[in-house]
């Protein structure tokens, strides 16, 4: 037989996370942003635009910074593999940050 006293405690706490579940929701709604915490497109550095980032990025691809990257991932390769695959991921940050994908 379940006592009253449990059904209160449970009451409460079941009270207690739906209060938290909404804080929590109102925090992140709240959090400066309307679009659901994205920062939206950020702005290419002057003298870069969306094709020519597009056209390095195939570059270095056919120069196979691909493999120098997943190499540089795993500690291994060249200063100079390093380098190229350092470069890659700048590049690709800055493509997929200023949108240029969409």
């Amino acid at each position: 037989m379940i006592s009253l006293e449990y059904l209160t405690l449970r009451r409460a706490a079941t009270i207690m996370v739906a209060a938290g579940l909404t804080a929590a929701m109102a925090a992140c709604t709240s959090s400066g942003t309307s679009n659901g915490g994205d920062p939206g497109a950020v702005a290419l550095p002057a003298g870069m635009s969306c094709q020519s980032v597009r056209s390095e990025l195939n570059k270095l691809d056919s120069q196979g910074a691909q493999s120098k990257v997943e190499a540089a991932s795993q500690g291994k390769g060249s200063p100079e593999a390093k380098a190229v695959a350092a470069r890659y991921n700048q590049l690709l940050n800055l493509y997929l940050g200023a949108r240029c994908h969409v």
